[in-house]
């Protein structure tokens, strides 16, 4: 089986979503993958986040899914009894590392700068998500990090099509995180196919 590392390598791209309506989750998911993103990263932003992990994951055992903006050890418990298979948080809390270390759970922690790389390297995690990129300093503050430290960046935050290759383009950037190919509006109003026919331009964006 392959690692998240390599999962999310070959992904590219992680589409990250606030979803309203669980109820529209396993159609959400179908979508995905049958254009070519087989991975969701659901963000409990939303009251119906957790269902729709659960929907997704019984719909489709082999999907990568991941949850995020887990901030409580609480949510914690409810992402990997939802059968998550990575936990995304938007900033470094260690207190939320341990517990997803002790509980045998992926869990990929937001950062910004230096201070925040090596606290989690101390911490044993070696992929990490860089929050919010554009603001924090986009690719140059990546880069810097990069030439620093030898972990792996998940940067999400203002990620478009425009800048997306500039990010993949950079050696520690596993996949970048996105919404631009699934706008809420277009899932409230079940529009599946030009969700399909977003989902499916990432494929031609990205080099």
């Amino acid at each position: 089986m392959k690692d998240l590392t390599q999962q999310l390598s070959e992904i590219k791209v992680v589409p990250v979503i606030a979803i309203k309506d669980a109820g529209k989750a396993v159609k959400l998911a179908q979508v995905l993958i049958e254009n070519g993103l087989p991975c969701a990263e659901v963000t409990f932003r939303t009251e119906g986040a957790l269902q729709a992990i659960k929907n997704m994951r019984e719909a489709f055992p082999e999907m990568l899914i991941g949850a995020g903006t887990v901030l409580t050890t609480v949510q914690v418990d409810e992402a990997i009894d939802a059968g998550v298979d990575f936990i995304v948080s938007p900033g470094f809390n260690p207190t939320t590392v341990k517990y997803c270390q002790q509980r045998g759970a992926t869990i990929v922690p937001g950062v910004n700068n230096p201070s925040l790389v090596e606290q989690a390297m101390e911490m044993g995690l070696s992929i990490l998500k860089f929050f919010p990129a554009e603001p924090s300093g986009g690719t140059d503050m990546l880069k810097a990090l990069t030439a620093v430290y030898p972990v792996k960046f998940m940067p999400t935050g203002g990620i478009n099509p425009k800048n997306v290759n500039d990010y993949l383009e950079i050696s520690s950037v596993l996949a970048c995180g996105g919404t631009w190919m699934i706008p809420n509006e277009l899932i409230d109003n079940e529009n599946w196919v030009e969700l399909g026919h977003l989902i499916k331009e990432v494929s031609q964006i990205i080099k």
